[in-house]
């Protein structure tokens, strides 16, 4: 009973949400988030919405380590921008540097079907415009049956799973959220390329609240601000 109540509330949120995602966060012109491992602050990923015309740009950046000792054994940096023209997205591009090697991706529209064009150093060639990049802010990903990496271009075929609704606390602050979990429906990938990440979205604005996922350590992402 429980399942069908949980499986009633996601058709329910997917068929109310359908239309104008990138919308609901017009009110949203920067968003901070802090990073953990092991309960331990060692980044931030940061979110700065520019809008002009109908023109919406995106400019997202991640920085993180980790030290043992006064010694960084691993070092992140990323950088990317996305950008949508009237709710419709138009590109993305981003480079990152993973503890010194350099990976990047640059997606395009094509303009006779629509679908996307790829150039990653993972992956290049064409991909259905029903996928979404990877960057979670945008709730639509919920909705998807693929993903694509903001890092490197790959392609990740997605279950998505409504685990129900929950109360986050994070600082002073308690949040009413809907609790997902994104898996990869590929058995075939190996341990460090499958996905399994839960991320909790504001159950009445949609906003990205958390996301955690265990690779090598606990991993949580936390709203830090937004406004």
């Amino acid at each position: 009973m429980k399942k069908y109540l949980l499986s009633i509330a996601l058709i329910l949120f997917l068929f109310l949400e359908t239309n104008a995602h990138v919308g609901h966060y017009s009110k949203y012109n920067y968003l901070e988030y802090e990073l953990f491992r092991n309960n331990k602050l060692i980044g931030y990923h940061k979110y700065s919405f520019q809008r002009n015309n109908g023109n919406l740009v995106i400019d997202n950046n991640v920085s993180f380590k980790i030290r043992k000792l006064g010694v960084d054994l691993y070092k992140y940096e990323a950088e990317g921008v996305e950008k949508y023209k009237n709710g419709v997205f138009l590109s993305f591009n981003s480079k990152t540097n993973q503890n010194k090697k350099k990976k990047y991706v640059n997606i395009s529209v094509d303009p006779v079907d629509k679908n996307l064009i790829i150039d990653g150093s993972s992956f290049k060639g064409k991909a259905s415009k029903e996928m979404i990049i990877g960057t979670w802010w945008n709730h639509e990903i919920v909705q998807k049956k693929a993903q694509i990496s903001a890092v490197s271009g790959r392609i990740i075929e997605q279950k998505v799973e409504f685990i129900g609704k929950e109360e986050v606390v994070i600082g002073d602050k308690v949040y009413k959220t809907l609790r997902f979990n994104f898996s990869s429906s590929d058995p075939s990938l190996s341990k460090d390329k499958k996905l399994n990440t839960d991320i909790w979205y504001e159950e009445s604005t949609y906003l990205w609240v958390k996301a955690a996922f265990d690779k090598t350590g606990y991993w949580e992402y936390r709203l830090k601000k937004a406004k």
